[in-house]
């Protein structure tokens, strides 16, 4: 765990000395996000708009990322081991983009489906079985949904196959 606080620290300082505004953890050996980085990044977590911590070992995420980061554009949690979100994930409010692809996740975050910003979903590579169509339906920006590689059942095939003001890719 020592390696991947010190991983990490290593890339928020160099996010803080370039002002950039995307913050990398991927490839961290996180099997979570440490408190301790939150107290480092409240002088630039208004400034963060995409955060990366693809390819980790992290089982959950803290509802703390999401308040701390609430101006986040885009998130990346691909190739974790998480089985859900927090809740307060459905206040982002400019949340545009989130890939929780090869992950654990068995049913869908539906809170996902209360963040009206929301343009893109990617869950391909879950164990996900039911989809809530008519709520991704009744999202106003989604364009783009990935559920690939994913057990659904046939009922959620076949509402997936309509047309949708959204793009499918089962």
């Amino acid at each position: 765990m020592a390696e991947a606080v010190a991983n990490v620290v290593r890339m928020i300082n160099a996010t803080i000395e370039e002002g950039n505004d995307a913050l990398d953890l991927s490839n961290c050996k996180l099997i979570s996000f440490p408190d301790g980085v939150f107290k480092l990044l409240t002088s630039v977590s208004d400034n963060i708009r995409v955060i990366t911590m693809a390819d980790n070992m992290m089982k959950s995420i803290s509802s703390r990322l999401f308040t701390t980061f609430s101006l986040l554009r885009e998130l990346d949690l691909r190739g974790n081991l998480l089985t859900k979100l927090p809740e307060i994930v459905g206040e982002m409010e400019y949340l545009t983009c989130i890939n929780l692809a090869n992950n654990n996740f068995s049913i869908f975050p539906d809170k996902l489906t209360e963040i009206a910003t929301l343009e893109r979903i990617n869950l391909e590579g879950n164990g996900i079985t039911e989809i809530p169509v008519e709520k991704l339906t009744d999202m106003p920006a989604l364009k783009w949904l990935n559920v690939k590689s994913n057990p659904l059942d046939s009922n959620t095939q076949s509402a997936l196959q309509s047309p949708h003001n959204f793009e499918t890719e089962c």
